[in-house]
């Protein structure tokens, strides 16, 4: 799937990532970027460029865009969003 967002999409940088990272996200939200819908959670995406993936929400009542994580596309990601193991 394509997602594709309007030209100056808001997006909350949670993670404190460098602005450059924010700016290409909002680029390629802007233009249309391959991502794909995570099965597990409704209006959360993993957006593909070249050499990284972004994780993001988007939120369905006013568009804006929640950055949760970057990993490099060869590396598997790190389970940020994972609950603690039970005891």
């Amino acid at each position: 799937m394509v997602l594709r967002l309007n030209a100056q999409p808001k997006i909350e940088n949670l993670r404190n990532y460098p602005a450059e990272m924010v700016e290409k996200l909002r680029k390629l939200l802007a233009s249309g970027a391959p991502a794909k819908l995570d099965a597990h959670r409704k209006d959360f995406y993993e957006v593909d460029n070249c050499s990284q993936v972004f994780y993001v929400h988007v939120s369905p009542g006013n568009g804006t865009v929640m950055l949760l994580a970057i990993w490099d596309k060869d590396a598997k990601p790190v389970a940020a969003l994972a609950a603690p193991p039970a005891a």
